[in-house]
C-alpha cells in the first residue's frame, strides 16, 4: 500500500516519532546535545545522529531538553530500548558513497546494498519498535555525482539500498555547491525526494537534508530565500520530514554554525513556526489533480500542492528557477468570487471561479488558504 504525501505512519512503531497531526518532523544533523534547548527554540523537534553515541551522557541530556533522537544501534541504544528519548535507529550516513580505505589510502567502493538491508534486517530483529533511517548521498539527484567512485552514475542501485530502511533520506547542498552543474540550481533538492518516492514506490516515509550554513564555501552561504525555497520545494514534491545542516567546515570548524549565524538562525526559525503551524495541513490527504499552474515562462515552471483542511483549500507553490514568473492558478472543485489569504505576507488575492494569478520572485514561494463563502 503505497503511503499518501504527508500522511502521518509512525503508529505502526511503537517507539517513533509521534503519530499525530499536529507534528511534523523537522530535525538537525549530528549535533551536541547541549545545544538542544537552543534548536528547540529555533523549531526543531528531533535529532537525527550523535557523534560516536549513542552514549549514556548524551541520552541524558537529551531527555533532560525534551529532544527525541535517532541514532545509531550501538550496546548503548540497546541497553536504552525502553526509553522513548529514541525514536528510530540509523544506517552509517552515505554508504552510496565510495568508502574511505584509510587515511592516505584513498577510497574504495560503496557499501553493496545488500550488506544494507542485511543491517536493517539485524536492526529490526534487535528492535522492532522502531523505525530504520537511511541517508544518502548526493547521487540520488545528481546521476554524475562522482563521490560514488566506480558506481558513479549507476542510479540502478537505489532501490537495492531502499529496501534496507524504513525512513529514506538523502542530502545535496546545491546554494554553495562547488561544481557548475549543480551550484545554484536548487531543483535537484526536490530531484532527490521525488526519485526517493519513486524508488520506493511511495511505500516508505521520505525525508531529506537542508543546507543551511556555508558548509565548506567560504565564498558563499544559501540565503534565507534559497533555504526556504528548498524546504517548500522538497514539501510540494513529497517530503515527510526535513534535516538541517548546520555544521560550518571552512574557514573554520563550527558545529552549530546555524546558532551562531543570526540572519539564518531567523530564517529557518521562521520557516520552522510556519511548517508548524500548518502541520495539520501537511499531514491531511494531498489532492491529487486538484489544481494545475501555468507559468508565464516555460522556462521557470511553478510547482504546486493542493490540501483540503478544516473547511479551506490551502495551495503551496514555489517558482522552481531562480527568475521572476507569473502564475496562473485553476482549482478544481471552487467557484463564485472568494478572498485568498497569501500567508505570512500580510496580503489578500481575488479567486474567481477558482481562478487566480500572482507573481513570483525568483524562487519564490508563496502560500495560500482560500475559504469558500
Amino acid at each position: 500500500m503505497a503511503i499518501p504525501v504527508h500522511a502521518n505512519v509512525y503508529g505502526q512503531w511503537t517507539n517513533s516519532p509521534p503519530d499525530d497531526p499536529r507534528y511534523f518532523p523537522l530535525a538537525v544533523w549530528l549535533q551536541a546535545p547541549q545545544n538542544a534547548e537552543k534548536f528547540k527554540a529555533a523549531g526543531i523537534n528531533c535529532y537525527v545522529g550523535l557523534w560516536k553515541g549513542p552514549t549514556e551522557e548524551q541520552l541524558v541530556a537529551l531527555k533532560a531538553a525534551g529532544m527525541p533522537v535517532i541514532c545509531e544501534q550501538n550496546d548503548i541504544g540497546l541497553k536504552h530500548k525502553s526509553n522513548p528519548i529514541i525514536i528510530g535507529w540509523m544506517h552509517g550516513d552515505e554508504p552510496d558513497n565510495a568508502q574511505s580505505l584509510g587515511e592516505g589510502e584513498g577510497y574504495g567502493p560503496p557499501v553493496p546494498s545488500r550488506d544494507i538491508v542485511r543491517y536493517y534486517r539485524k536492526l529490526r530483529m534487535a528492535d522492532p519498535t522502531r523505525p530504520v533511517l537511511l541517508n544518502l548521498g548526493q547521487g540520488v539527484a545528481w546521476d554524475d555525482w562522482y563521490g560514488r567512485g566506480v558506481r558513479t552514475n549507476k542510479p540502478e542501485d537505489y532501490p537495492k539500498y531502499l529496501k534496507g530502511c524504513d525512513i529514506a533520506s538523502f542530502d545535496i547542498y546545491p546554494a554553495v555547491h562547488e561544481h557548475p552543474e549543480v551550484a545554484g540550481n536548487l531543483w535537484f533538492v526536490p530531484r532527490g525526494v521525488e526519485r526517493l518516492r519513486r524508488w520506493t514506490k511511495g511505500r516508505k516515509v521520505v525525508w531529506n537534508c537542508i543546507e543551511a550554513s556555508r558548509i565548506g564555501n567560504v565564498q558563499v552561504k544559501p540565503t534565507p530565500v534559497q533555504i526556504k525555497a528548498e524546504v517548500w520545494m522538497s514539501l510540494i514534491h513529497g517530503s515527510m520530514g526535513l534535516i538541517y545542516f548546520v555544521h560550518q567546515f571552512k574557514p573554520k570548524f563550527v558545529e552549530a554554525s546555524l546558532l551562531a549565524d543570526p540572519e539564518l538562525l531567523k530564517a529557518v526559525t521562521e520557516i520552522n513556526a510556519q511548517i508548524h503551524e500548518l502541520a495539520p495541513v501537511l499531514n491531511s490527504p494531498t489532492i491529487e489533480h486538484g489544481g494545475t499552474v501555468e507559468s508565464s515562462s516555460p522556462e521557470v515552471p511553478i510547482a504546486l500542492m493542493v490540501k483540503r483542511h478544516a473547511g479551506a483549500t490551502y495551495v503551496f507553490s514555489v517558482a522552481m528557477r531562480g527568475q521572476s514568473v507569473t502564475g496562473s492558478f485553476t482549482l478544481r472543485g471552487l467557484k463564485g468570487t472568494t478572498t485568498g489569504e497569501v500567508l505570512g505576507e500580510r496580503r489578500t488575492l481575488k479567486v474567481r471561479g477558482g481562478r487566480f494569478q500572482d507573481d513570483f520572485d525568483g524562487y519564490g514561494v508563496h502560500l495560500y488558504r482560500i475559504t469558500a463563502r
